[in-house]
């Protein structure tokens, strides 16, 4: 079945594409964003929508007249439309929808908040957690994924197979290929890499050990993988020693 998002942006494209383009910035799935679909989910009454009825939905977030009138001018702009019966059509979709989405995002933060104080307990969380790009919510995933079990890497090489970052190299005379490796286990590597990306834009050390694996004209998702690869090293020394050590110094192999 697919995901209730995906639905929704391909329901507000097919009939409110002004929607898409207003809401944006904010994130298709955010409470503000829901609030105003739930307000006025069809062109018509989005025309309508005042500036103190907009800002309203944004509290907390900055410079919020700037983005007030920001979203009301796109949404008073000039935008391919349907028929009045087919609008009245997607906007009771979308409206559903949206009721679905706010229900569901109420649940995960409830279970980000039950992940959190479990995970907070737990003798490797502290480790875990002063690694770049891994928060609560991930590094108990990556805890999870990665087992607790003290001996069951014997080295970092053994964590980095099983975690399918490191890479397979084969040689036959004078030839060598690195290939991905493809046997893994999806939810590890899935979150391996968003701590990668995440890190890539926090930490300036693995921002620099990417950017000279780029030099070597390496494409985004293998040089991702090498960083990947390098922060599950880092990460079994750490929870070998219990302590910290340098983030991304680059080696040779990655």
């Amino acid at each position: 079945m697919e995901s209730s998002p995906p639905r929704l942006r391909v329901a507000l494209r097919d009939y409110f594409p002004a929607a898409l383009e207003a809401y944006k910035p904010l994130g298709l799935t955010s409470d503000a964003v829901l609030k105003l679909l739930a307000k006025a989910p069809s062109p018509e009454a989005a025309v309508k929508l005042t500036l103190s009825q907009i800002s309203g939905t944004l509290k907390g977030r900055r410079d919020i007249p700037a983005k007030a009138q920001a979203i009301q001018d796109v949404l008073r702009g000039e935008h391919l439309g349907q028929a009045p019966l087919v609008t009245t059509a997607y906007a009771s979709t979308v409206t559903s929808l949206v009721a679905i989405i706010a229900v569901l995002n109420q649940e995960i933060k409830t279970l980000e908040g039950q992940v959190e104080a479990h995970f907070g307990r737990h003798p490797d969380a502290e480790v875990i957690l002063s690694r770049p790009g891994i928060g609560v919510v991930l590094g108990a995933r990556v805890l999870a994924e990665f087992g607790d079990a003290k001996d069951r890497y014997a080295s970092a090489k053994a964590r980095k197979n099983y975690a399918g970052t490191s890479p397979i190299t084969r040689q036959s005379g004078k030839t060598r290929v690195v290939q991905a490796r493809f046997v893994h286990n999806d939810r590890l590597v899935d979150a391996l890499h968003l701590q990668a990306s995440c890190a890539l834009l926090h930490d300036s050390a693995v921002r620099a050990y990417y950017d000279q694996i780029k030099a070597r004209e390496i494409s985004h998702n293998a040089a991702l993988r090498q960083v990947a690869n390098r922060l599950v090293g880092i990460l079994h020394g750490c929870a070998a020693c219990g302590g910290s050590v340098p983030t991304a110094a680059p080696d040779e192999h990655g």
